[in-house]
């Protein structure tokens, strides 16, 4: 005679916390104005996710947060456990059937196993990582969990993917990518999707793209933040020091920027300009970075430690950064202020510093003006990967991002009554 296992307090605390947890990402998303699978919420429910944060509280663990789990030489994060409001995005992104062959590029174990729920037993689950500390502390969290036997990890450079075990109906990419590697085009299926976090001019998002023959089309896009992608494809962000190590400006596709002018700029007076756009509430309003990296000749995005706050050079409406524009001697970047009260409704403008300081901010406010009348609340940009032979004559107008391995293209669908909007 068997009898059932003993549930333990921690196992019901653990149970409760998962439960509690689906709740949050339900609210998450619909703070976004998305919506979460039931599929997807039940596997919330079912994995441990503490069997992935050794070292954590069971608290910290069902936490809707992003825990680090490990920093190199250098105290910059390497290695996360994906926050599940993220997790769960990325996963309907995906949309996940039964059956399915699936790889993971960066790995943790975690949403390793939410995908070993969501494909079930005749599915393929494969997991990826270059560092072999997270290769084995995955293991170690998918065999406590229960998912040894359902999930293949692979530790090797995501780079090169993992063609011994492909094709895949999917590949979900959770490291931030600087660029599209042809292995993770050649090991998709045909009629495969990749879900990977691109980054465009220092914005990063995650892209659903599905192939329209040489080409790869985003078919969908969330906003994002992953840790950076090691090995062949790294490629980090520059990060240009404008005040000690404190202000900075991060710098995508080798854009040109005189230091030591646009240093002297922030000493200067500023200047602000305020465009009359307003946004409150919890409007999504992602797409306007978006579109000032599209439309802007230059676009950056300037950041801050609480020193480089103190120093009083610039002021930030959101902690972690804001978009920013710049020509030889002069910098301006897009800021918010309350317009109420109780700081629930916000006018967007822009601050500027230097001696071309009232032209650049009141460009930000041209572009914030254009975006609300003829982009804002439609169907965004329109986001493609290219070969890089391909020819000029044969992108679509708009941004071109050119990447080592392709040619991304931004363009926005153009408004009834207008003909181009780039």
């Amino acid at each position: 005679m068997t009898t059932e296992p003993t549930m333990t307090d921690e196992d019901a605390t653990a149970q409760r916390l998962r439960s509690q947890l689906a709740e949050v990402v339900v609210k998450s998303r619909a703070d976004v104005g998305r919506s979460v699978d039931e599929a997807i919420l039940d596997a919330v429910r079912t994995v441990p996710r503490h069997a992935f944060t050794p070292g954590l509280t069971l608290e910290e663990a069902y936490a809707n947060t992003s825990p680090i789990m490990q920093r190199d030489a250098h105290g910059v994060s390497i290695s996360s456990v994906s926050a599940p409001w993220l997790q769960a995005a990325m996963l309907q992104q995906a949309q996940l059937r039964p059956g399915m062959r699936v790889l993971e590029i960066g790995s943790g174990g975690y949403n390793a196993a939410l995908i070993a729920e969501l494909v079930g037993p005749a599915g393929t689950v494969v997991t990826l990582d270059i560092d072999a500390e997270v290769i084995a502390r995955a293991e170690q969290g998918l065999a406590a969990a229960g998912y040894g036997d359902k999930v293949t990890v692979v530790q090797g450079d995501g780079e090169f993917g993992a063609a011994e075990h492909g094709p895949f109906d999917r590949i979900l990419v959770t490291v931030g990518a600087p660029d599209i590697p042809p292995a993770w085009v050649d090991q998709l299926t045909e009629d495969g999707r990749l879900i990977v976090p691109l980054r465009i001019r220092g914005l990063e998002r995650s892209f659903v793209f599905e192939r329209d023959g040489s080409r790869l089309v985003s078919t969908d896009i969330e906003l994002c933040g992953f840790v950076p992608m090691q090995g062949a494809g790294a490629n980090r962000l520059r990060q240009v020091a404008l005040y000690q190590e404190d202000i900075a400006l991060g710098v995508d596709d080798r854009q040109p920027v005189d230091v030591p002018a646009l240093r002297r700029a922030l000493e200067q007076p500023r200047c602000e300009a305020w465009s009359g756009v307003q946004v409150g509430g919890m409007e999504a309003w992602d797409d306007l970075d978006l579109w000032l990296a599209t439309v802007a000749p230059t676009f950056g995005y300037l950041t801050a430690t609480d020193a480089g706050l103190d120093s009083g050079l610039i002021t930030l409406a959101i902690r972690w950064g804001m978009a920013a524009i710049w020509d030889r001697d002069s910098l301006a970047y897009l800021t918010l202020r309350p317009v109420n009260e109780d700081r629930t409704v916000f006018e967007f403008g822009a601050f500027g510093h230097g001696p071309g300081a009232r032209e650049l901010a009141d460009r930000i406010v041209q572009h914030t003006r254009s975006w609300d009348r003829d982009q804002r609340r439609e169907t965004g940009p329109h986001v493609q990967v290219h070969p890089k032979t391909a020819l000029d004559g044969d992108l679509p107008p708009g941004l071109v991002c050119e990447k080592r391995h392709s040619r991304v293209t931004v363009s926005w669908p153009p408004t009834p009554g207008r003909t181009s909007q780039v």
